[in-house]
């Protein structure tokens, strides 16, 4: 056999194992993009964090080590959410408007809460922002309704209140800081308002939509939208000194 030909032959081999693995776990890729599409601007496409989830799925099983501990639906799961946020984040449909504002709640926050030694309220973060509390409240609007906000994003790179070093680069101490930010965060996370803390709660953990957790808080939709852009800005300004380590 011509080195062509192998290669040919491995070359469809390789498609149509790619093929039969999309075809087993196609329910698991749509679960999650279905899962993220309903936290996310009309203006992202079902099929773009299909292809991409996809594109995730294939990766995680040409990298997935069995020795390593976890099942492969658990470590695909993990690559597929990370390869279709990647792909909202290349889009990046946010005005650059609103991330300027968002770093300055961020920074508001920050400024107070160092300043009192308690959490910021509402009026004091407008205050030290100079701007009135409709404009506070429109900007976590603003935030919320074009920027999907999670814990990966917290630790990403890209329009971050701080900086990780490289998980992956030869930075030798990468692993132990980042595990001191994990540890950072949920920190930062139990000193969060009690009522930041359940809706955080209830929006990641028991994965209910804004709807449902404003019946049980028994305030609006748009209310708990802004409570989650709250607990994010609260949250990036706790760990800004995460900022170039």
């Amino acid at each position: 056999m011509t080195a062509t030909k192998g290669l040919n032959l491995y070359s469809r081999n390789q498609q149509l194992a790619d093929s039969k693995l999309l075809e087993q776990y196609s329910s698991l890729v749509r679960r999650i993009a279905y899962h993220l599409l309903a936290r996310l601007p009309s203006s992202v496409q079902r099929d773009d964090l299909l292809q991409s989830g996809s594109m995730g799925l294939i990766e995680a099983s040409r990298n997935f080590d069995a020795e390593k501990g976890a099942s492969f639906e658990t470590f695909a799961s993990i690559r597929i959410r990370g390869a279709m946020l990647d792909e909202v984040r290349r889009q990046d449909w946010v005005p650059r408007s609103v991330h300027r504002n968002n770093r300055r709640v961020s920074d508001a926050v920050r400024s107070v809460e160092s300043r009192t030694g308690r959490e910021a309220q509402d009026h004091e973060i407008a205050a030290e922002m100079g701007v009135s509390l409709e404009e506070y409240n429109q900007f976590l609007a603003d935030t919320s309704g074009s920027r999907l906000f999670s814990f990966d994003e917290l630790s990403s790179q890209e329009n971050s209140a701080f900086e990780l070093p490289d998980k992956n680069g030869a930075e030798p101490f990468a692993e132990v800081q980042e595990s001191r930010f994990q540890e950072s965060l949920a920190n930062a996370i139990s000193a969060l308002p009690e009522r930041e803390q359940m809706v955080l709660s209830l929006y990641y953990n028991e994965e209910l939509n804004l709807k449902e957790i404003g019946a049980i808080l028994s305030v609006s939709e748009s209310r708990i939208s802004q409570i989650l852009s709250q607990a994010a800005a609260r949250l990036r300004g706790r760990l800004a000194d995460w900022k170039n380590v």
